[in-house]
């Protein structure tokens, strides 16, 4: 009996645990496209630079909704700064936006002064647009989720640099999970920090692969 247990404890376990993570591997490999065609950022303007074309192509972005009130997104910016930003801002190809109605530009400069105090914000962008234009971008990602009334919401939405939405199909609750509560300490850590590491993982396989089959030719 003592030899089958060591036995199963040397051999079964280890087969078991690899073929466990193997599975979670091919499960968990992509992160995945909850809507494919969401409204493009074209038509708003950068509030750093006005000759600047902000877009969604070839980035991963982080897109967000701070409102006619900003600094009411502080605690928001703050958490996102700190949890998300701080830690992939260096990858190449990675964006944040936040899309703000125009006519509040003076309060994202005063949000923009705290934020840069704790991080360099030369990979977060903000841009203005129409209240139009801020719904028809928001509707277009077609989530569960709405916006307030002065066009805000503390979720964050991961876009690929094909333009579509990704998040969770199945989140812990059974539903799709479309944005991320920067409000929430533990979403952050938990749950937008493991998506935004897969996408990431994603693009760097892709790429590895693509080399690999050039320098096969």
């Amino acid at each position: 009996m003592k030899k089958f247990f060591v036995i199963f404890v040397l051999f079964a376990l280890p087969l078991g645990a690899y073929l466990f993570f193997a599975s979670g591997v091919n499960n968990f490999a992509r992160l995945p496209v909850l809507t494919q065609e969401i409204y493009q950022l074209e038509s708003f303007r950068s509030l750093e630079d006005e000759e600047e074309e902000v877009s969604f192509d070839g980035k991963i972005t982080i897109l967000g909704f701070p409102g006619g009130e900003p600094l009411e997104y502080s605690n928001n910016a703050y958490h996102l700064a700190e949890k998300i930003y701080d830690r992939y801002a260096e990858f190449k190809d990675f964006q944040f936006v936040s899309v703000i109605p125009s006519g509040s530009e003076a309060e994202v400069e005063k949000l923009q002064d705290k934020i840069s105090k704790v991080i360099d914000l030369k990979k977060w962008k903000f841009v203005t647009g129409t209240s139009e234009e801020i719904n028809a971008l928001f509707d277009s990602l077609n989530t569960d989720l709405e916006l307030t009334g002065d066009l805000s919401t503390p979720n964050v939405f991961i876009i690929d640099k094909e333009g579509k939405l990704r998040g969770r199909d199945k989140d812990d609750d059974g539903n799709e999970l479309y944005g991320y509560d920067t409000g929430s300490i533990f979403v952050l850590n938990n749950k937008m920090n493991d998506d935004v590491k897969v996408i990431l993982a994603e693009y760097r396989l892709a790429l590895k692969k693509y080399n690999r089959e050039n320098t096969e030719k």
